[in-house]
C-alpha cells in the first residue's frame, strides 16, 4: 500500500486518510475518491491530500477484517458468537450464548505476530459472558493489508476463539444456620447465588435451610438430585474437615481440595457426590461481587473440569479485594469466612 500527501487531480481512485470539511459537510476519510469527490475537492479550492492506494495483491481494511473474522469463527453457531458486519476496518465477535470464553491463546498470539496492522483483542480465556456480550474484536489498523499476510494471519487462527456453553441446568442450594444468625444473612445469600445461576441459564431448583450440624446437612446432600450442588454455610468453612467438608464425606461424596488463592474467595471447597459437582462456598458469595467462587461455578457449570493445576493458576490475577474494576465494592462488615 502506498501511501501519502498526493495533488487532488492525481487521486482519483485512491482512499481518502483524513477527514475534511467542506463548508460545514465531512468528507469522511476512508472515502474512495470517485469523479464526484475529486471534483467537489477541485471546487472547494483544496489542492491536495493525503491518501492510501492498493497496491497489486493487497487486500482493503473491510475485506481483510471480514476474512479473518471468518476464519476465527468458521462456524458462528457453533462457536456461540455472531459476527457484525465490518465496518472501518472492524469487525466485532458477539456472544450469542451465556457460557465462558473458550480461546486457543498459543494461536491467537501468533495472529497478532503476523504484522501490527493485523490485530485481534479479546477478553480473557473463561471470562463469563451473556448474549450480546463483545468477546472480540477485529481491527484491521491500516487501509490495506498485503493479501499474503492476510491469508497467514487466517490460517494461523482458524476456529481459535468461541463461547464455551453452559451444560448443566438445574441446581440446589443448601444453606446452614449457625446459632445466632440473622435470618437476613440466609436470604442475601438466597438472592446473589439465585442471581449468579440465572445468568448462566441455571434454574435454582432446590432451596434447603439447615443447622450447622454435619449430621443435617448431610441428609441435605442425599436429598439432592440437581446437577449441581451449593453449599452455603452459616459458620465459615475453616478446614478440610470442618464441618461441611465432613458431612459431604458423610453423604458418600468426595473432597477435591479446599482452599484457593484468589481473594475473596480463599476458603472455598470442591468435589463431587455421585458424579455431581458440588461446591462449598466462601462467605463472600453472599455479595455479588465478584469472587473466587464465580471462577469455580462458571467453569463446573461448562462442564469443565477443575483439577489443584486450575485452582493453583487462579493466583496470578486473583487479586479481586477493593481494586477499581469490580462493579461493587467487597462488604465492609464481611466475616473472616471468604
Amino acid at each position: 500500500m502506498k501511501f501519502g500527501p498526493r495533488p487532488v487531480g492525481e487521486a482519483l481512485g485512491t482512499i481518502l486518510a483524513h477527514s475534511l470539511k467542506l463548508n460545514g459537510r465531512k468528507l469522511a476519510k476512508g472515502t474512495l475518491l470517485g469523479a464526484g469527490q475529486i471534483a467537489e475537492l477541485r471546487a472547494h479550492g483544496v489542492q491536495a491530500v493525503t491518501v492510501a492506494e492498493l497496491e497489486p495483491g493487497d487486500v482493503g481494511e473491510d475485506e481483510a477484517a471480514a476474512r479473518l473474522a471468518a476464519a476465527l469463527v468458521p462456524d458462528p453457531a457453533e462457536a456461540g458468537l455472531r459476527l457484525t458486519p465490518p465496518h472501518a476496518g472492524r469487525v466485532n465477535l458477539v456472544a450469542d450464548r451465556p457460557g465462558i470464553v473458550a480461546l486457543d491463546a498459543p494461536r491467537l498470539h501468533a495472529l497478532n505476530r503476523v504484522d501490527p496492522a493485523i490485530t485481534l483483542a479479546t477478553l480473557p480465556d473463561h471470562a463469563r459472558v451473556a448474549p450480546g456480550t463483545l468477546v472480540g474484536t477485529v481491527k484491521i489498523i491500516s487501509y490495506a493489508v498485503a493479501g499474503a499476510l492476510a491469508e497467514t494471519a487466517a490460517a494461523r487462527a482458524r476456529a481459535a476463539i468461541g463461547v464455551r456453553p453452559v451444560v448443566l441446568r438445574t441446581a440446589a442450594l443448601i444453606l446452614t444456620r449457625a446459632p445466632g444468625d440473622d435470618p437476613k444473612l440466609a436470604a442475601k445469600g438466597r438472592e446473589a447465588m439465585r442471581g449468579r445461576l440465572t445468568s448462566l441459564g441455571i434454574e435454582l431448583r432446590r432451596i434447603d435451610e439447615v443447622p450447622h450440624e454435619e449430621a443435617a446437612l448431610s441428609e441435605a446432600l442425599r436429598g439432592c438430585d440437581e446437577e449441581l450442588i451449593l453449599i452455603l454455610t452459616g459458620a465459615a468453612t475453616s478446614d478440610l474437615h470442618d464441618t461441611a467438608p465432613q458431612a459431604l464425606r458423610r453423604a458418600e461424596g468426595h473432597v477435591a481440595r479446599f482452599g484457593m488463592p484468589v481473594d475473596p474467595g480463599n476458603l472455598l471447597f470442591h468435589g463431587t457426590l455421585r458424579d455431581r459437582p458440588v461446591i462449598g462456598l466462601p462467605g463472600c458469595a453472599r455479595s455479588p461481587a465478584l469472587n473466587g467462587a464465580d471462577w469455580v461455578l462458571e467453569r463446573l457449570a461448562c462442564g469443565l473440569a477443575v483439577t489443584d493445576e486450575d485452582i493453583a493458576a487462579m493466583g496470578v490475577g486473583g487479586l479481586l479485594k477493593e481494586i477499581p474494576i469490580r462493579p461493587l465494592p467487597r462488604d465492609r462488615g464481611a466475616a473472616r469466612g471468604d
